[in-house]
C-alpha cells in the first residue's frame, strides 16, 4: 500500500521510561493520534497491508511540529496497523520519544499532555484499541 492507495501515515507518540518502564502517550484534546483525530467511523483493519510507508517523513514532521531536534522520535518497529476510514486505509505507526524524560514543554506548546493508558477513557473505541495494541508491544 502506498500513500496514493490510501491516506498519509499517522502516528501515536509515546514515552517509555527506561528505568521503570512507565509508559505514557501524548494526548491531544480528544485524540492520541498526532495531530488530529481519526474519523468517527474509523475501525482497525482486519489485515494490515504488506507494503508499509517509510516512517521517516511522518517522524520528521512530528519532530518539527513539536519543535524538537531530529532524532527525538524513533519508530517502534513491532507496531503497524491500518485503520479503515471513508477516505481509505490509514497506516498508524507508533513512535517513541528518545529522551530520558517526556518532552512535557513541547507537548504543552501544541496543546498536548502525557497520559497513562488508564487516562485514555473517553477516547474513540478505535483509538482505545490502537492504544491497547501499542501497550502490548511496548510492555512485551
Amino acid at each position: 500500500m502506498s500513500e496514493a492507495a490510501g491516506c498519509a501515515p499517522r502516528l501515536i507518540l509515546c514515552h517509555k521510561q527506561k528505568s521503570s518502564a512507565r509508559t505514557r502517550f501524548l494526548r491531544f484534546a480528544d485524540t492520541v493520534v498526532a495531530f488530529a483525530p481519526l474519523p468517527a467511523s474509523a475501525t482497525v483493519a482486519a489485515e494490515t497491508g504488506t507494503v508499509r510507508p517509510h516512517p521517516v517523513a511522518p517522524l520528521r514532521a512530528a519532530e518539527e511540529r513539536l519543535a524538537l531536534p531530529a532524532g527525538s522520535l524513533e519508530v517502534v518497529g513491532d507496531f503497524s496497523f491500518d485503520v479503515d476510514t471513508p477516505d481509505g486505509p490509514v497506516p498508524v505507526l507508533l513512535a517513541a520519544f528518545t529522551s530520558i524524560d517526556p518532552p512535557f514543554a513541547a507537548a504543552e506548546a501544541v496543546g498536548g499532555r502525557f497520559v497513562a493508558i488508564t487516562e485514555a477513557r473517553g477516547l474513540p473505541s478505535v483509538e482505545l484499541e490502537l492504544l491497547r495494541r501499542a501497550y502490548e508491544v511496548l510492555i512485551g
